[in-house]
């Protein structure tokens, strides 16, 4: 019989060796643990050279990590679990590697939502539903047999599913998050990718992709590419469906109408999806678990919630049944419009015309206030990255002059160039803007974006949250008088979205310069935009960019063209997708509230 003996302490210590310089700091880390000065041996060197933990004897005092971070290299965490985490984890990857405790519950008919930020495990529990990882229970130096994982779990709802797991009855189709790596793996034209699937011109029609058919794979857009892997993965035939993101570069109806078709696969299959756009995940989720933790380091899978339940305590912070605080603060949302009250002239810009084989774009003249984030909205193939081209003069208008200001800009897909993916973080970032890492005001944003902790990492094995959070940062260390960000939220979890948007409007305030953000969460666009530019037209035809105007009327026009509605949650203030024909919807429609009723 296994025994579970090697995760019974209450901390635990994570050393990544990417980060780890053992040859450069000399073991600076076992110089400074107060136990080994005291002749035991808390941390000593590996047969591999890198050092190794006890984490039975680590006190928690921290001077190790401390030590670590003063050279740089950030390569230690030492972290107490939540007292009343008294269980195994469910898998953890090795001595002093990051743990994993408990799995989401599969659930037929149903769609399972989670939510949590980056780096506590989604990715874990993907490998081990898919079965292409055997979970460990924490005892990664002993192979352990399927029955005796299988009897932890007997009488619970995840013993079903571990059998058919250990039987290899579960097929699995997956999305992943990071879809700008898909030209990578993919060559050709999409409809000759997507033809060798039975029905795929159902799911066409249904996802609205007729226009992208025809396209090589390296030419598309980054919504193009979420559609196509999408698309691809409902065209199996599965018992099991896991969507990582599948809201990234998608307009506001694009998301919708992926919502539902993800939801129909739910009525003969198991659906997991990891989503951060709340409101999509409402929209589409049965019940949620919450993910939580130490990114990096640990985390935690709650048991299930109802989906408006799940989300309201994710947003608090406080799981009341488990008795865990896992934020210090609770996150609420504005219930109603914010009325901008800068009047300083910043810059005017003309109106622009332009015209393309197949598209054509018309935009009216507006002007922006000093310190003012204009937020832009419109769906995809409008012609809004078109307009910001123009504007800056990266593109010739036919019609309109550009504004002759220093630019930063951040582009929609997060795409590296040949040989950056082995730079270091640090390296990138001085080939990007220069020499900012020793700037006080650059290393802050640094620190509240968490970079500094992956300077030394190379750019080839951040995630997509963290490469976006590099590009973000590089766009704000550039010099410039206007900042302009292409769909900023992508990847980020809620909680690296938010402290996104303050950064931002924190940086554009303090300079008095302008920004315009163009974003299709609107809990988003909402708390980050001082006022709205609406484009609406034709979709690859013909669009109008309309001038900036207040946020309740750029909202209200804006879903007006969807037909769409949203509601306040009372407790939180988050936005809520209103089901079509409803009620409610009914009622917003005819006072038209789209976007700010209660």
């Amino acid at each position: 019989m296994v025994k579970c003996d090697e995760m019974s302490k209450k901390r635990i210590v994570v050393h990544e060796k990417d980060l780890c310089r053992f040859n450069n700091c000399g073991y600076k880390c076992m110089d400074a643990c107060p136990i080994n000065r005291a002749g035991e041996e808390c941390i000593v060197k590996g047969e591999d050279g890198f050092p190794v933990f006890n984490e039975e004897l680590c006190i928690g005092c921290g001077l190790c990590v401390k030590t670590c971070d003063k050279l740089g290299f950030n390569a230690i965490s030492v972290v107490n679990l939540p007292k009343e985490l008294d269980e195994d984890p469910i898998h953890r990857y090795g001595k002093n590697q990051f743990a994993l405790y408990r799995l989401p519950i599969p659930k037929k008919n149903m769609v399972t939502g989670l939510i949590g930020p980056n780096g506590v495990g989604k990715t874990t529990v993907l490998n081990i539903l898919a079965g292409s990882m055997k979970p460990n229970v924490g005892l990664f130096s002993k192979k352990v047999p399927w029955g005796f994982i299988i009897e932890k779990f007997k009488g619970t709802e995840l013993q079903d599913y571990l059998e058919r797991l250990k039987q290899k009855e579960i097929e699995i189709a997956y999305k992943p998050q990071h879809v700008d790596l898909i030209p990578n793996m993919w060559k050709g034209i999409v409809k000759d990718l997507l033809s060798k699937h039975e029905g795929y011109e159902k799911i066409v029609a249904d996802l609205g992709m007729e226009g992208m058919l025809n396209k090589d794979v390296k030419t598309l857009s980054g919504g193009e590419l979420q559609l196509l892997a999408i698309a691809a993965v409902i065209s199996k035939k599965h018992n099991f469906y896991f969507f990582d993101e599948p809201s990234s570069y998608l307009d506001v109806k694009q998301r919708m109408n992926v919502a539902r078709e993800i939801r129909r696969l739910a009525e003969f299959s198991e659906v997991m999806v990891v989503e951060h756009d709340l409101a999509i995940l409402d929209y589409l989720s049965d019940h949620v678990h919450i993910l939580y933790g130490k990114p990096g380091v640990f985390g935690v899978v709650s048991n299930p919630y109802g989906v408006r339940t799940g989300i309201n305590t994710y947003l608090d912070g406080y799981i009341r049944e488990e008795n865990v605080r896992f934020r210090d603060k609770s996150i609420t949302f504005s219930k109603s419009a914010k009325a901008t009250g800068k009047n300083k002239l910043f810059m005017e810009f003309s109106a622009f015309e332009k015209t393309f084989k197949d598209f054509s774009l018309r935009t009216e003249t507006g002007e922006v206030y000093s310190g003012e984030v204009i937020g832009i909205l419109g769906p995809n193939g409008i012609g809004k990255t078109t307009f910001i081209r123009m504007l800056v003069g990266e593109l010739e208008a036919d019609k309109g002059d550009f504004v002759k200001m220093k630019l930063s800009y951040k582009p929609q897909r997060l795409v590296l160039e040949d040989g950056q993916e082995d730079l270091d973080v640090k390296d990138y970032i001085q080939l990007m803007i220069g020499n900012k890492l020793h700037n006080d005001e650059f290393k802050r944003i640094l620190s509240l974006f968490g970079i500094e902790r992956n300077l030394e990492k190379s750019m080839g094995k951040l995630s997509g949250g963290e490469l976006q959070a590099v590009f973000i940062a590089c766009s704000l260390g550039k010099e410039h008088e206007i900042l302009v960000l292409d769909e900023p939220s992508a990847f980020l979890d809620v909680e690296q979205r938010l402290k996104m948007t303050k950064i931002i409007r924190h940086h554009i305030e303090t300079k008095e310069i302008s920004a315009f953000v163009v974003d299709h969460d609107l809990q988003i666009i909402d708390s980050i935009s001082d006022r709205i530019m609406v484009f609406d037209g034709q979709c690859g035809k013909n669009g109008v960019g309309n001038p900036p105007c207040e946020m309740e009327k750029g909202m209200n026009t804006f879903l007006k063209t969807l037909d769409i509605t949203f509601r306040r949650d009372p407790q939180t203030g988050r936005a809520r997708v209103n089901k079509s024909n409803s009620q409610k919807d009914k009622e917003q429609k005819e006072k038209g509230q789209y976007y700010y009723a209660e």
